[in-house]
């Protein structure tokens, strides 16, 4: 593999300014990985391979199917169809337990490699990642020879897995790219071929356009990507009812407005929950439980507290009840969470003479938001917060140093099923290298208790 020595490439600050327009000639390298869950699954299980897969959350005929392999892709089985739908569609698809951890540590073998190539490389979610490569056009001469190494080195390491890169001068035409050719395609868009490629398109086909924008750009008598990027920007800002116009006026004709906008506005964790679980009110306050846990995690790990958190439960019946909560001082302690969050749901329980949590439940989540850094925390002088901050930084540094289970908060001593990661698709951020190229949580690479 052709290596680009640390002198050759351009520092950080450099690459990090060197914004992609497209007059300047701009390239942005977006990858995909093709049924990412499924074909990890099939990476570490020779005998799931050629078989039509289905990964869900828990072992049940009613779970959800998160990633269907592209073997039973072609039966028809798609994202977030129940198992036993899948059945009806292809009778022998095999379902598989979600591995998160698995899948993270994957994620992170081909994020190095991705850096083997260009130091500005930010990850997307855990199956995609963009790769601004406008200050090595100098460096590298055919940027499609570039996706075929960089997809031989993934087959070297995982001859399993197969992704879809894209080429384009701005972010948003290289992520549309990869959705032309799948599985294991390579195709560049430029100022010379953009309409060809645009003329094969449905308007859905673009990122981001869903059946609302859809129905409000045929309104404005735009009936085709091709016809869209060809549409005056004051036409889309009609369309879009504001600056969401102008923004896709931009995307079509290489402007970059996406690369560097996605920073850690909020957390999240959630769960949907099986018929088991459902039945018992326990196990469902115990999730409730777990997902603050985890977000305490990440916060420690990152060295930030929340200002502001929020709840949700959905329901079979498709109704559901959300709650925000506003902290009058910044919250990194997991019960410290739930507990303000019990306050709101108990409340609510008392006015409507109901149960919460109860046998209809169908998922449940929390997020959390407007981020303090721990070094901006100003502490009471009458405030004990100082010493729990102090002894729960203090756990979480035995626990890297001992390993995660030498010791354990109460809580962590719930039933494993609950504790467990179900889903891996975010938290990409949580292991994004930190000083020295360490991860910066290593616990989302660690199997569950």
């Amino acid at each position: 593999m052709e290596q680009v020595s640390t002198t050759e490439r351009p520092k950080k600050q450099e690459y990090r300014a060197n914004s992609a327009d497209a007059k300047h000639g701009s390239v942005v390298m977006y990858l995909d990985m093709n049924s990412y869950f499924a074909s990890c699954e099939q990476q570490l299980n020779p005998e799931l391979r050629n078989k039509p897969v289905g990964v869900i959350t828990y072992d049940s005929p009613n779970a959800c199917i998160i990633a269907p392999s592209m073997e039973a892709k072609k039966y028809g089985v798609k994202t977030g169809m129940r198992l036993g739908e899948g059945r009806q569609l292809c009778p022998h698809i095999i379902p598989v337990t979600t591995n998160p951890y698995q899948y993270r540590r994957i994620h992170v073998k081909i994020m190095e490699i991705l850096h083997n190539y260009c130091d500005d490389v930010i990850a997307r979610s855990i199956d995609e990642a963009v790769m601004n490569m406008s200050s090595y056009k100098l460096v590298y001469k055919d940027m499609q020879e570039v996706g075929r190494k960089i997809k031989a080195d993934i087959s070297r390491e995982y001859d399993w897995l197969k992704c879809s890169i894209g080429i384009a001068p701005n972010s948003f035409l290289a992520k549309l790219a990869t959705e032309i050719q799948k599985p294991d395609g390579l195709v560049e868009i430029t100022p010379e071929n953009i309409d060809e490629k645009l003329s094969k398109l449905q308007l859905q086909d673009l990122p981001g356009i869903a059946s609302r924008n859809e129905r409000r750009l045929q309104l404005c008598g735009i009936t085709s990507p091709l016809q869209m990027r060809h549409t005056s920007e004051a036409l889309l800002r009609k369309a879009f009812g504001g600056v969401v116009g102008n923004f896709w006026y931009r995307r079509l004709n290489f402007g970059e407005i996406d690369l560097y906008a996605h920073e850690n506005r909020n957390m999240s964790a959630m769960r949907t929950v099986s018929r088991e679980q459902r039945e018992n009110k326990a196990t469902l306050e115990a999730m409730l439980v777990a997902l603050c846990t985890k977000l305490e995690q990440r916060m420690v790990k990152q060295d930030i507290f929340c200002r502001d958190a929020s709840f949700f439960i959905r329901y079979r019946d498709s109704t559901g009840w959300d709650t925000k909560v506003r902290f009058q001082q910044p919250v990194q302690d997991g019960l410290e969470l739930r507990r303000y969050l019990v306050q709101q749901i108990e409340m609510f329980e008392r006015s409507r003479n109901t149960t919460m949590f109860n046998k209809n439940t169908q998922s449940l989540g929390v997020a959390i938001g407007s981020f303090m850094s721990g070094g901006n925390l100003q502490y009471s002088l009458f405030d004990n917060r100082m010493k729990q901050d102090v002894v729960r930084k203090a756990m979480y540094n035995i626990k890297d140093k001992y390993g995660r289970n030498i010791v354990r908060k109460g809580v962590e001593m719930l039933d494993p099923y609950v504790m467990k990661d179900a889903i891996g698709f975010g938290s990409v951020k949580d292991m994004g290298n930190g000083i020295d190229g360490e991860i910066v949580n290593k616990y989302m690479l660690e199997e569950d208790f």
